[in-house]
Parts: C-alpha cells; sequence; structure tokens
C-alpha cells in the first residue's frame, strides 16, 4: 500500500510529525521497531516525562549549546507555549516545576504518550509495530516485514542513548546512505565518572543550590548552578548532566562552589561565629552547619586540617584553607558514561544539509529528520523533548 507519508520511530518527534501531517489531511503510516509506542518517553523524567520547559523561544536557544539558530523557525511554529496548550486540550493537565520544567499532573510518562497516540488516531494514522526498516530511499521504505512506499519518509529513529530503548542509530545509517554528513556521535546529558578516593563514601548524598565549573586545560568550558548527585563511581544529577553536555575527550575537573550565596567574607565570617559557639569542640562537631555532615571529612583533608582539633585553635590560616576548599571543591574527572547512561545523543546529521522550516533534506527532497537524529542537542530541563516536539511539528507541517 501506498502512502502519502511514512514515519520511521514512534517516539516523541515521530508521533508529533505522524499526527500534525494526518491532521493536515495526509495518509500516514508510522514504523516503530518496538512492540509499544513511545519507549523512550516512557522513561523520562525518570518516568514522570519533563515533556517541555515553560521558557521562551530565545531561552530555550540559550540552553542548546549546539546549533541552536537551526531551531529557530521551528520553535516559531510550535513553542513551548503550544506543547503544553496542546497536551492539555488532549486532557493532560499539566505542572510547571522548579526551573520552568513542565511534568504531567498525575506524573506518569504514559499519559504523555497516550496523548500522542490519540492525537494520532484522531488523524487515521496506521501503525507497523515490532517492524524494523532497513533500508530507505526515495519514496521507498524497505524492511524484513516487506516493502512501503510513500511520497515523504520521515526519519524520527533517535539518537544512540538509551539503545535497550530501541535507539541503536539506524537514523544515522539511513542518511549517511542518503549523502548526509554524520557529525561524531557522542553521549550527552550522562553521568560524570571520578577515581577521587573520597567518592565512594559520598555516594547518594544529594547537594542543592551549588555551583559548578567543568575546567579542562586550564579553560572553563561550562559553568552551572543547581542540583547535583554523588553516586559509586562519580557524580550525576541536573547540574552535571547539564556540564556533560561540554565533556572533552580524556580527563577534566569539576570545580564546586558549595556556598555560591557567600563571598569569601561572608563565609569567614559564617566559620567565625560557628567557631566561637563551638570553641570547646572538636571542629568536626563545630561545623555541621557549615555544610553536609558528610561532605565534612572530604573538606577536611582538601584544607589539611585534622578533624580533631579544638575550634578554639583554628587559625586565620586554616579558615581560609577551608574556605578555599568550600568555594573549589575539586572533583577530578576521568570521563563520562557510555551511551547506556545517556539521556541524549550529541552529533548527527549535519543541519545545514536540512531545511529548517521543514526538516526536509537539502540533499534528497522527500526525506525529512526531526529530533535527536539531528545534530541538535540541549541541556536538561526539558528541552530536548521540546526540540523533538518542535521539529516534529515542523516535519508534519511541511511533508
Amino acid at each position: 500500500m501506498k502512502y502519502d507519508v511514512i514515519v520511521i520511530g514512534g517516539g516523541a518527534s515521530g508521533l508529533m510529525a505522524a499526527g500534525r501531517a494526518a491532521e493536515r489531511g495526509r495518509s500516514v503510516l508510522v514504523i516503530e521497531r518496538n512492540r509499544a509506542l513511545g519507549r523512550k518517553l516512557l522513561i523520562t523524567g525518570k518516568g514522570r516525562c519533563n515533556v517541555t520547559n515553560a521558557a521562551d523561544a530565545q531561552t530555550i536557544m540559550q540552553n542548546t549549546p549546539r546549533n541552536a539558530r537551526f531551531l529557530n523557525s521551528a520553535l516559531r511554529q510550535l513553542g513551548s507555549d503550544d506543547v503544553m496548550a496542546f497536551f492539555e486540550s488532549l486532557g493532560v493537565p499539566l505542572i510547571i516545576e522548579r526551573g520552568g520544567r513542565v511534568f504531567p499532573v498525575s506524573e506518569k510518562s504514559s499519559d504523555i504518550v497516550d496523548a500522542l497516540v490519540r492525537y494520532c488516531k484522531s488523524g487515521g494514522v496506521s501503525f507497523a509495530l515490532n517492524t524494523r526498516v532497513t533500508e530507505i530511499s526515495a519514496g521507498r521504505v524497505k524492511s524484513a516485514g516487506g516493502d512501503y512506499r510513500a511520497d515523504a519518509i520521515v526519519i524520527a529513529t533517535g539518537g544512540k542513548s538509551y539503545p535497550a530503548t530501541g535507539s541503536t542509530g539506524d537514523g544515522y545509517r539511513f542518511a549517511k546512505a542518503a549523502g548526509h554528513t554524520i557529525l561524531p556521535l557522542k553521549q550527552s546529558l550522562v553521568p560524570l565518572l571520578s577515581d577521587d578516593d573520597f567518592i565512594p563514601s559520598l555516594e547518594g548524598l544529594s547537594l542543592k543550590n551549588v555551583s559548578a565549573k567543568l575546567v579542562s586545560g586550564g579553560k572553563t568550558l561550562h559553568s552551572g548552578f543547581g542540583e547535583m548527585l554523588f553516586t559509586a563511581e562519580g557524580v550525576s544529577g541536573p547540574l552535571v548532566l547539564s556540564a556533560s553536555a561540554h565533556m572533552p575527550e580524556g580527563a577534566a575537573r569539576l570545580d564546586l562552589d558549595l556556598k555560591p550565596a557567600l563571598d569569601r567574607d561572608a563565609l569567614d565570617r559564617r566559620l567565625l561565629r560557628d567557631l566561637s559557639e563551638n570553641k570547646n569542640k572538636d571542629i568536626a562537631n563545630a561545623l555541621h552547619g557549615l555544610t553536609h555532615a558528610r561532605l565534612l571529612p572530604a573538606l577536611f583533608e582538601k584544607s589539611g586540617l585534622a578533624p580533631h582539633i579544638k575550634a578554639n585553635s583554628v587559625t586565620k590560616a586554616q579558615r581560609t584553607a577551608l574556605i578555599d576548599a568550600v568555594k573549589c571543591f575539586t572533583i577530578n574527572i576521568s570521563g563520562s558514561g557510555g551511551f547506556s547512561d545517556a539521556v541524549i545523543t550529541r552529533g548527527g546529521v549535519c543541519v545545514s544539509e536540512i531545511n529548517p522550516k521543514t526538516m526536509e533534506s537539502k540533499l534528497v527532497p522527500g526525506i525529512y529528520f526531526t529530533g535527536e537524529v539531528l545534530d541538535v542537542d540541549a541541556y536538561t530541563g526539558g528541552f530536548n523533548l521540546q526540540i523533538a516536539f518542535s521539529t516534529g511539528y515542523a516535519a508534519g507541517d511541511g511533508v
């Protein structure tokens, strides 16, 4: 059977593209290699689905470190306000949380998937599940189950992150076969690894309202503010995941400011007060209010202070050393997690070869690319799903 449009991939961008094309009267087939649709969507946001970020287009692009300008047209067609209105119109009430992160009130990612499927079915979209595409060409899609024909083909296969969900890089293979340039692929929004001795003792410790700089070769590659988490092998959490988007090859350093709201003088006054109020105690027991107790041994080691010295014997030089450790708590980064741990893929189809208004290939008319398969990726916080929905909508509107 011949269709107007075939969408390869039943994830966020694919379902949006299919639904929009069907809404415009196109006959649409979605081919999905998994037995169910939206498998990766179901695990986003720890199962809650951070569906977008309540930010304007400029802020979204500011949170997109690579090829942000490419998104300008797509974000005008479908911005974050439009995405929120879209899901609420489909019966999914949303809530805006800290940092502009938007979630379904139900905290169930399945509600987002179900809404996208309803949107597609309302326009008569057909589905071929558990079907892996093996080859594409203009007007034809080949699979193990047979061949399909269409006037337009949308490649919405995702990247290489979370390969267990079916994102194994097929879209890059299709794009390369069509003559497209594929920018080097690397995992992004991924935990960072450290061999520092103190790391295992901090496993599970979560820090809020800290700032961090990712440093390599004497240059600050990224700086941010927010929450982070220590793991058995390093660090993770929103602050670290965004920093990982700039992780170089080889080693780097993460410099934490554990008290960014206090300058050095204010922090010194705070230390003097705590030491004075607990002058007869060991500093290990006198400074529990300074930061989390589990961090104190590492702070003492970094500053060269013995935890058993009395508070009333701490010198100005020792206070200075402790302030240095608090304002620049250094973690040596040996590398990052792999694609199996990554939220998103960095790299992909070169966007200069794609029409930013329609997502159509400039090299092969009738082939479109959306979502993670493109060389566009953003920080954590709902921005990547917004990119998926915006590019998917642009393709669905352009086929």
